[in-house]
């Protein structure tokens, strides 16, 4: 076992003896110290030498968890084409859909190992730090059980969220859906113009979204430039459409 300093063994013990709910929502079991490993972040790592942080396993993870999706809609869609496919299992992996699936089926924010100043920002409420954690457990899943056990575990987490985007059509994608519909409407393809604001260490994007003559049919802000042009083009697309759900701007 890993020397651990006063901080990191008493989040030891908080975690390994509080763990019984959260393993059970994962439906694996996990030896206490992967367990502690796989929620172990960077910052905590960083304040309590010698720990190892959770990084190696979400690589593994997010490998375990792609095979097991593509694998998935490949056998289950036989008629949707190479191009769906892959925006399907690019929705279902995202960290939209990860971190939903922490909150939701983990309450798994509660359970990260963060340092003293990663806590103080929300970091258990992080998307992209729950969406991280969510891969590492399944890394450590495959580790101590193979990737049966592993396949397992992701189809508990994520089947829901897979016949949920098989449902999805423009959604899926909607950069993609506002250029196909723009050619069906013979106007030109609609660009983006981006601003960038916010704190240097927490920036926000602003994404326009305007017509050939310089028109902004669409604006919307994000944590990241895809999410903002993601988040625009959705309203583009259903104002260009005629839909009127989400015609209004995201503040």
């Amino acid at each position: 076992m890993v020397k651990k300093n006063d901080h990191s063994e008493e989040s030891y013990h908080l975690i390994t003896d509080g763990a019984h709910d959260l393993l059970k929502a994962l439906g694996t079991t996990l030896e206490p110290d992967l367990l502690v490993h796989a929620l172990t972040h960077r910052s905590f790592a960083h304040e309590n030498p010698g720990l190892p942080n959770n990084e190696r396993l979400e690589f593994l993870g997010d490998a375990v968890l792609e095979l097991v999706v593509t694998e998935t809609i490949y056998n289950d869609h036989p008629d949707f084409s190479e191009g769906r496919l892959a925006k399907m299992r690019a929705k279902a992996v995202s960290e939209d859909s990860l971190s939903a699936i922490a909150r939701t089926k983990l309450n798994l924010g509660p359970y990260i190992l963060l340092g003293n100043g990663e806590t103080e920002q929300g970091g258990a409420n992080k998307n992209s730090i729950l969406c991280d954690t969510v891969e590492a457990l399944l890394g450590a899943t495959f580790v101590a059980h193979g990737i049966d056990e592993a396949r397992r575990v992701v189809h508990r987490l994520i089947d829901d969220t897979l016949a949920e985007v098989a449902t999805e059509g423009p959604a899926l994608d909607w950069k993609t859906s506002l250029t196909v519909l723009s050619h069906k409407l013979n106007i030109a393809e609609p660009t983006y113009r981006m601003e960038v604001g916010g704190e240097e260490s927490k920036p926000e994007f602003t994404a326009h979204v305007m017509l050939d003559d310089g028109t902004v049919i669409a604006t919307s802000k994000g944590s990241s430039k895809r999410k903002a042009q993601l988040a625009a083009a959705e309203i583009a697309y259903n104002r260009l459409s005629g839909h009127t759900g989400n015609d209004t701007e995201q503040k």
